[in-house]
């Protein structure tokens, strides 16, 4: 082996170890400084992820829950309306019968009061009838009896007076 060819080999191998060398520094580099903050940066970037699905997951829940209250609320507004309905219903009913009860009885006290205004009606119309029978019959007897049949009347009631008293 001549001299030229040692070189040759001892710079071949001198690249080899540089090469070992260097790769075992850009190891030790990368385990001890890079690798470390890719580490950290993948662990921030799961902690991300996570807390995006965990916000997912709760906005999920929430749209669902919020659904479950409309339906809700949408179950309470049918029964609300349907029980407004019968309630409107039910106090058109009680009205109407009040209004009924109250017109039956306006009518009831309207026939009462016209019995009331016919019977006294009645005992006017009988009292004029007898006040004017008893004007025409004193207007009739003062024509027909003089003063002559009115004095023998009186003493006739004079003297059955007497009759009585001595009795």
């Amino acid at each position: 082996m001549s001299q030229s060819e040692l070189y040759l080999k001892i710079a071949v191998w001198s690249q080899v170890v540089s090469s070992v060398v260097f790769i075992a520094v850009l190891i030790y580099i990368w385990q001890r400084y890079v690798l470390p903050v890719l580490l950290a940066a993948q662990e921030r970037s799961n902690r991300q992820i996570a807390d995006a699905e965990r916000h997912r997951d709760e906005a999920k829940e929430a749209v669902e829950a919020l659904g479950a209250e409309i339906e809700s609320a949408r179950r309470d507004a049918v029964l609300i309306a349907r029980r407004a309905a019968e309630r409107a219903e039910h106090e058109r009913q009680q009205v109407l019968k009040e209004a009924t009860d109250a017109g039956e009885r306006a009518v009831a006290d309207a026939g009462r009061e016209l019995d009331r205004a016919r019977a006294a009606a009645r005992a006017k119309v009988r009292d004029d009838l007898v006040a004017l029978a008893l004007q025409i019959a004193r207007e009739d007897a003062s024509k027909r009896i003089g003063a002559d049949l009115d004095a023998k009347f009186v003493e006739n009631f004079a003297g059955s007076l007497e009759g009585v008293g001595r009795g």
